[in-house]
């Protein structure tokens, strides 16, 4: 499916980059939108169709005046990319509630405040496609990572929620829930085969316009669906 505006919330790296630029190769116009300054300009550079936004997305309040000034300067809107997310390291005794306050401000507040944005106009204008980049992560309460399970945990269930609201007004909500994805946030993890943010980036626009929950591969689907189904006093003595 070919997008002509397409706005990426955390295109500075990873997933969100590759889908920027993919849709910007495309022949699409793009804004991005990141907090690292420097890493937009090289996006505008070798893309002059990407227009580009600096913005924390720990600063909600700034949200519905950029959405607007984007809206406003692509000239309309097709789909929106919430890529952004934190996974900071956290020691196996650690219980840091400002490590916390950040993963859940940026995976799931900063979400929120620019998917309400985008629910709004697409319900109103009566199209539109909205994804939302999860992680299989989220599908269990992983002792390594509580909050970041947690936070994409929460993401699901609130994309779920904006594809029932939205069901009938003709706008399209995927959850996307890759699996290990070679990017800056993951580069500091043992991953076992790691798919390429390029790669992962292709196959989420192919799924793009399809709605519903969906992982990247088949393996990955059958995996989890395993997963989910081992019972918690059985779960908590795996390493997984």
């Amino acid at each position: 499916m070919r997008y002509e505006r397409s706005l990426v919330v955390g295109a500075s790296s990873g997933i969100g980059r590759e889908i920027a630029c993919q849709l910007a190769a495309e022949g699409g116009l793009v804004a991005a939108v990141a907090r690292r300054k420097e890493r937009l300009d090289e996006l505008s550079t070798s893309f002059p169709s990407i227009q580009t936004f600096v913005h924390d997305v720990e600063a909600a309040d700034e949200v519905p005046a950029l959405f607007q000034e984007i809206t406003s300067s692509l000239g309309g809107l097709d789909l929106v990319v919430y890529a952004a997310g934190v996974m900071p390291s956290v020691g196996p005794d650690e219980f840091s509630f400002e490590k916390d306050r950040e993963i859940f401000a940026v995976n799931v507040l900063g979400a929120m405040a620019w998917l309400d944005q985008a629910a709004v106009r697409f319900g109103h204008a009566g199209h539109g496609t909205i994804v939302g980049i999860g992680s299989v992560a989220g599908d269990r309460g992983r002792a390594g990572q509580p909050a970041y399970n947690a936070s994409k945990a929460a993401l699901a269930t609130y994309l779920e929620a904006l594809r029932n609201r939205l069901a009938t007004q003709g706008v399209t909500v995927t959850t996307v829930k890759p699996g290990p994805v070679a990017t800056e946030m993951t580069a500091g993890l043992p991953l076992k085969n790691p798919m390429l943010a390029e790669k992962a980036a292709r196959k989420i626009l192919a799924l793009s316009g399809s709605g519903g929950e969906r992982y990247l591969s088949w393996k990955h689907r059958l995996i989890f669906a395993v997963i989910r189904a081992i019972p918690s006093p059985i779960f908590r003595r795996m390493k997984l």
